[in-house]
């Protein structure tokens, strides 16, 4: 029998073509993690001051999460003037804070020279903050209100006057927000200005704690000037975080297809819980006294 290959040249002269068989399905590339281009272009726009601070606070973060790791392998206490959740949760605080500082006061109406400088010097002041309380962390002695030696005294006063650094430099901060309506998106003034409120609170029970525990160890009751930060803890860290999530929320709502009055009763809304909190914690501050 003729092969039909044969048969065609027979018929037309020319060799038919073979028949095409279908190509093997060609896998799609895989693809890695969707890209943020506005991540990136913000990064690529960002000064080198707001980059350097970034960068700070990503590593003041990735030093609190390491003290996680140290304190479940090593143990010990959680609470006390000694434990490895000082440089773990200070680590996360100072960092996050820096990294949404850094952020939200790309809102406030403040001079670009002005903004450059108070941002450096609060990058260095978280440093010195953080890298105060882990180094006595790893000496085994407490690194607030210590007067034991001479260089535990200067450690313990650094980290006073690093504090008093911190409360000025937030103040200007919160008086540039609330003397100029910031930019931003619907509820973004309010959430701003709320966050910054919010956190003055952080900032005077924090003082006021240091205030307190420097009397107590002067007078000679060490043991009980570690003790009496105890109820000011709780209103000293709900209140910090403030300007952090409430700007975030009024900047992930811009995304949705929600009205501008919805948007704004949302931050509303939030900014009267974190009200409710803080003052709860307030209360219970003035009652265990």
């Amino acid at each position: 029998m003729d092969h039909p290959q044969s048969r065609a040249e027979h018929r037309g002269g020319r060799p038919a073509p073979a028949l095409a068989t279908p190509p093997a399905a060609v896998p799609a590339p895989l693809r890695g993690p969707r890209e943020d281009r506005s991540v990136r272009a913000a990064w690529r726009a960002a000064r080198p001051a707001e980059r350097l601070c970034h960068v700070t606070g990503a590593v003041l973060t990735l030093s609190g999460l390491a003290h996680l790791v140290v304190f479940a392998v090593d143990g010990g206490p959680w609470d006390g003037p000694v434990s490895w959740r000082k440089p773990a949760t200070f680590g996360l605080s100072f960092g996050l804070t820096l990294i949404a500082l850094t952020w939200v006061t790309s809102y406030l109406r403040v001079g670009a020279r002005l903004r450059t400088v108070l941002l450096a010097v609060f990058a260095a002041d978280c440093v010195v903050e953080v890298g105060g309380i882990t180094l006595q962390a790893w000496r085994r002695v407490p690194s607030h209100l210590d007067m034991e030696t001479p260089f535990d005294t200067a450690v313990s006063m650094t980290l006073a006057v690093g504090g008093g650094v911190l409360v000025v430099l937030l103040t200007v901060f919160a008086v540039a927000s609330f003397r100029n309506r910031p930019t931003g998106p619907a509820g973004m003034p309010l959430a701003l200005r709320s966050g910054f409120a919010i956190l003055l609170v952080a900032l005077l029970s924090g003082a006021a704690m240091i205030a307190r525990g420097v009397v107590l160890t002067r007078t000679g009751h060490q043991q009980a000037a570690y003790r009496s930060t105890a109820p000011l803890k709780p209103l000293h860290g709900v209140s910090l975080h403030a300007v952090l999530v409430l700007p975030l929320l009024a900047r992930s709502l811009a995304r949705t297809a929600w009205s501008e009055r919805t948007r704004l009763r949302i931050v509303c809304a939030a900014v009267g819980c974190w009200t409710a909190a803080v003052l709860g914690a307030a209360a219970w501050a003035v009652l265990t006294w």
